[in-house]
């Protein structure tokens, strides 16, 4: 894992990351989660599994999330202290799923704010299974993500892009580098 800085905006940061999210030492990992939050494959898998057992006893307790929502668990055996599990849209072309992906990561931001975290990692929620274009999601949260660090530019954080290959990360180094 090497971790590059791509971007300060006011006291904040962006890093991207080629490597396992579940590794990361940072105040919260989001998970990429289903709407039970009990568990599935990809990211998903790989944080309960990294997790243990506590991670889906404590999401049991949760019942479930909607698409763009937010909900915050301890991280168990994890590096990081919390999980932010948000489950992101099921690609179908319309506008709905740029909304529904900006919210996953406004509202994971605005909860690890309201903790008072200061550093989160995020995977390329949706990319996978759920079939969003990485392409297009990663302009998506580029912007997203500038713009909620852009109003919060006095808080202090530092984000995360965690990208489990090589696509991805040259995907969100790209759509980052761009100029606003």
């Amino acid at each position: 894992m090497e971790e590059i800085i791509i971007k300060g905006i006011g006291k904040n940061q962006i890093f991207l990351d080629r490597g396992d999210i579940t590794k990361l030492d940072c105040d919260a990992i989001v998970n990429a989660a289903n709407k039970s939050l009990l568990g599935g494959g990809g990211v998903d898998g790989a944080i309960h599994r990294a997790a243990g057992p506590g991670l889906l006893a404590e999401c049991r307790t949760l019942h479930g999330c909607e698409t763009g929502e937010a909900k915050i668990t301890k991280g168990y055996n994890l590096k990081a202290a919390y999980v932010i599990h948000t489950v992101g849209p099921i690609y179908s072309g319309r506008e709905r799923d740029k909304k529904l992906l900006a919210d996953c990561y406004r509202n994971s931001l605005a909860l690890a704010k309201e903790r008072g975290f200061h550093s989160i990692a995020f995977p390329a929620i949706s990319t996978g299974v759920y079939g969003y274009p990485a392409d297009e999601a990663a302009r998506e949260v580029s912007a997203t993500i500038r713009d909620w660090l852009a109003s919060n530019s006095d808080y202090g954080t530092r984000v995360i892009l965690s990208c489990f290959d090589q696509r991805t990360y040259d995907l969100y180094s790209e759509a980052f580098s761009e100029k606003e």
